[in-house]
């Protein structure tokens, strides 16, 4: 069976086919530049497996030409990858927000639209886009089945304790303010990951206790117990919690309200937690982390103090985390740093042995070497640290055919 994934960005389009009987990406890539301008500047970038990638530069003005060129592609005598676009048996979204609506992936009909589109007003900049990208997919696939798949969802199993903000309950009830968490596609598939690995090891999965981070540009962590995600650093939105690329994390709320008091306009208050903060707003170099390791081994002190600030921040949900599960078993690192960076893995568990937590420094300098691949744990380590590489899009994939393989 093949499947394609989708995920619709307010100026991009990302994809990936995959042949669901080997789990083999057949080919993926990524629609630039859409709508920006006009989507005069658009390009794509094919990159089918096993050939030389594909880039065709010609404008883009809306999702639904985009997704049109992708689909040419996939079939095109350069870099194609299929005989008929009737191959694809399903097509999986990628969708940001499903408030308390969803707790698992479903499959795609108007009253699902219109669940997507009543949870808009809290996610603003993601679920439009998303919506643009199956509302144009369902109109070039009109008879393939679509499936969507929630960031949050992984999080609607976090207890209302964890859940509500210390506000008047109304705001909950009325309002729907409480946490969600995202990136939950990526903290369950990780979570799985380790699961198999622990039980390898004689931990039944319903035990373990699981801390997982996803440290990429955007970054959060997850306590999973017995499977389920229990607490989540990422809240309301996903400004909440760790120190990210440019996103503030936790902050007292009253700096907001002393910005607006100074006559700062709602706009540019966003701008600045959101875009103008954390690993670039402390180091003034970047806000990418390799950016900021080179920068802070110069001796670059803002830099050093970005670092250390990222590190001490999870390290520091590593602890609250053991506590609120009563243990741990294991904490896993992946996305794009936590995947990438033994300096951010070696500090983050610095000063965790008393929870038995110790890597070994060879392994971590090289996780994907290792025996089992990806366990970074010292010998006489009570507790496993684990490298897995997250694969959101295969996840997507794999609740796509499970639920159009019982659609009928």
């Amino acid at each position: 069976m093949l499947v394609l994934v989708v995920n619709t960005g307010s100026s991009s389009v990302k994809y990936e086919l995959f042949e669901m009987d080997t789990t083999t990406a057949l080919a993926d890539g990524l629609a630039e530049r859409v709508t920006v301008n006009g989507g005069v500047d658009a390009r794509l970038i094919h990159r089918p497996a096993g050939q030389d990638p594909v880039i065709v530069t010609t404008p883009m003005p809306d999702h639904e030409t985009a997704l049109r060129l992708i689909l040419d592609t996939l079939v095109a005598e350069r870099g194609g990858v299929l005989t008929s676009l009737d191959q694809i048996k399903g097509v999986g979204h990628r969708v940001v927000h499903g408030a308390e609506h969803f707790s698992a992936s479903v499959i795609i009909d108007e009253a699902v639209l219109q669940a997507i589109e009543s949870c808009v007003p809290l996610a603003p900049l993601h679920n439009p886009s998303n919506l643009a990208g199956i509302r144009a997919c369902r109109a070039l696939m009109p008879d393939v089945p679509h499936v969507a798949v929630f960031d949050t969802a992984f999080h609607q199993t976090i207890p209302q304790h964890a859940f509500l903000y210390g506000l008047p309950y109304e705001m909950y009830e009325q309002r729907s303010i409480r946490r969600y968490g995202f990136h939950g596609t990526s903290h369950r598939y990780v979570a799985g990951r380790a699961a198999e690995m622990l039980a390898a090891r004689g931990i039944r999965p319903e035990e373990q206790r699981l801390v997982t981070c996803h440290l990429g540009n955007g970054c959060s962590m997850t306590a999973v117990q017995g499977g389920k995600s229990v607490d989540t650093t990422m809240g309301f939105t996903p400004l909440e919690g760790l120190l990210m690329g440019t996103r503030c994390g936790d902050v007292d709320p009253a700096i907001v309200a002393l910005l607006c008091g100074e006559h700062e306009d709602e706009e540019t208050v966003y701008d600045l937690l959101n875009k103008q903060s954390g690993l670039l707003g402390i180091s003034g170099v970047s806000s990418d982390m390799r950016d900021v390791e080179a920068a802070a081994v110069k001796g670059n002190e803002r830099a050093a103090a970005a670092l250390e600030l990222f590190c001490y921040r999870v390290r520091k949900y590593i602890g609250a985390y053991a506590a609120a599960m009563g243990g741990l078993d294991a904490v896993v690192f992946t996305a794009g740093i936590g995947e990438n960076s033994p300096e951010v893995r070696r500090r983050s568990i610095r000063g965790l042995e008393f929870l038995g937590l110790t890597i070994d420094e060879k392994r971590n300098a090289d996780p994907q070497q290792c025996d089992p691949p990806g366990d970074i744990t010292a010998a006489d380590a009570s507790v496993r640290t684990l490298v897995i590489p997250t694969n959101e899009e295969l996840t997507i994939a794999r609740d796509t055919q499970a639920l159009i393989g019982g659609a009928g």
